[in-house]
């Protein structure tokens, strides 16, 4: 689904993300975590060539049309320009795919991402007066109406509630047990602990850990990287994360 090699971005004389290898498969929910400013958004970014890098990425070497048919993109920046309709919004990630899979295919993708994101009844209200955490699920709707077989999604439960957060990473995870290749930045430990099905940790720029959430996120990592120290466990209801203090 993708494959990077040695991916470094500088900006002047900063090293932003620093000879970070990694390849993502079919069927991984992979988290992307670490702290404010560690290099998450511009490892996506330069991955999907929308950055000045140095290495080599699978999704930059293609070609644009390509590259879109391969890959939704989710920004952690929400913007939506224009007072259009809910379902008009959402079909605009049908764009891609205009010259191939005409109208019936496209509607049919658009009504599965309304459903997926409990939008149905929101169809014809203007996407510009929904609240902030409604938009960003629109927006999610919108890349899933893409029928890409990767999605990078950056942030992309910040300001949701707590029910359509767990319905948001539900679906991520739905899509990676059918295929998919998922990677999300995270913010919310706990929710990547509960549903990716593998993490990568960012620190000051580089790869720091990659594993399944039990073998990363151990008590040195979080006070190594993160300065926390928390509660994980193994439960009946699966793994629950709870941060307890900082350390410095």
């Amino acid at each position: 689904m993708l494959s990077i090699e040695n991916l470094t971005v500088r900006r002047g004389d900063v090293t932003a993300v620093d000879g970070v290898t990694l390849d993502v498969g079919a069927g991984e929910f992979v988290g992307l975590i670490g702290p404010n400013g560690a290099g998450k958004t511009t490892l996506m970014r330069a991955a999907l060539g929308l950055l000045p890098h140095e290495g080599t990425s699978s999704l930059a070497a293609m070609p644009a049309a390509t590259r879109a048919r391969h890959a939704a993109w989710l920004p952690q920046t929400r913007e939506i320009a224009w007072p259009v309709s809910v379902e008009t919004l959402v079909r605009l990630g049908r764009t891609p795919h205009r010259s191939t899979g005409g109208p019936r295919a496209d509607t049919k993708a658009v009504d599965a991402a309304l459903a997926r994101m409990e939008l149905e009844d929101f169809r014809h209200r203007t996407a510009t007066r929904l609240s902030g955490g409604e938009q960003a699920r629109v927006l999610i709707a919108r890349a899933l109406a893409q029928e890409a077989p990767l999605l990078l999604a950056d942030e992309p439960i910040a300001g949701l509630d707590p029910a359509h957060q767990l319905a948001a990473m539900e679906t991520f995870a739905a899509l990676a047990g059918e295929g998919h290749g998922v990677v999300a930045a995270l913010h919310d430990l706990g929710l990547a602990a509960r549903f990716c099905t593998r993490i990568v940790v960012l620190h000051r720029g580089e790869k720091h850990a990659d594993g399944t959430p039990g073998a990363v996120l151990t008590p040195e990592l979080l006070a190594h990287v993160f300065a926390i120290r928390a509660h994980y466990e193994q439960t009946r209801d699966g793994p629950v994360f709870q941060p307890l203090e900082r350390l410095r």
